[in-house]
């Protein structure tokens, strides 16, 4: 649980998926994809590149869990009712089981032990590939990260560079997309000013639950956004099941 400490010597069991089919013992490789934030079985049915590349490298392909997401629960059930928990939930820590699986995994299947190792992964995930090349150079030859923002914190990027660039998405989908989206915003406020407005919006919207204060109609708002940003995220140039079953660039 904790590689860096000496306050305790608990382990846990971390889930890793391996497909093996195109993989050989002569001149293979091994293709580590660096698990982000959810289930692996998510990102693994997600990430074709690997898939595609598999058979021409002859490699292994291999989809490590993150901690503290999935079934690789450190602290099973209560993993999130203590903050103490919490404290081992870091990339570091992170990097490090990905570390000890590949040595666990040269030292238990033949044929692999002198292999290249090559990091996977995209967002967080592709972040912690190119860390985990950067700290962990003699175990991962190079790294393939992409959409990672290595370099999004404070003082280093501008925070409004990513709403930028997902306005910029639907700006390039149609005319108006994006001053639509930017105009709504004001219609919503003006339109739940008064109690009638809520009542339309809620039932418009087919909300679960109906609007009462103006608490609800930011939470509205942002659950919304959060819809642009995601759709954003995923406008592939094909048909995708990532987030949802979506259609081949679904902003258009």
């Amino acid at each position: 649980i904790d590689h860096f400490g000496f306050h305790t010597d608990k382990t846990f069991k971390q889930r890793y998926l391996i497909a093996d089919k195109h993989w050989k013992e002569d001149g293979g490789s091994i293709l580590f994809y660096t698990g982000n934030e959810g289930d692996i079985i998510w990102f693994c049915n997600n990430t074709g590149f690997m898939w595609d590349m598999a058979e021409e490298l002859k490699a292994m392909l291999v989809f490590a869990e993150h901690r503290y997401y999935g079934e690789s629960l450190p602290f099973g059930a209560n993993s999130f009712k203590d903050s103490r928990h919490l404290n081992f939930l870091t990339t570091e820590q992170a990097l490090a089981d990905f570390a000890k699986l590949i040595k666990y995994l040269k030292r238990t299947i033949p044929g692999t032990r002198n292999q290249p190792v090559i990091a996977l992964g995209g967002s967080y995930g592709g972040m912690l590939a190119a860390w985990f090349r950067m700290k962990y150079p003699h175990l991962v030859v190079g790294a393939l990260a992409s959409s990672a923002p290595i370099w999004q914190f404070e003082n280093m990027v501008p925070c409004g560079v990513f709403m930028k660039i997902v306005t910029t998405d639907f700006r390039k989908s149609g005319p108006n997309c994006s001053e639509s989206i930017r105009r709504s915003w004001d219609a919503i406020s003006r339109l739940t000013e008064k109690g009638t407005g809520l009542h339309w919006l809620s039932e418009a919207l087919h909300l679960c639950t109906p609007l009462t204060e103006s608490q609800d109609v930011q939470r509205l708002k942002d659950w919304i956004s959060e819809t642009w940003v995601n759709l954003a995220m995923v406008d592939y140039p094909y048909e995708s099941n990532f987030l949802q079953p979506l259609p081949a660039w679904p902003i258009k």
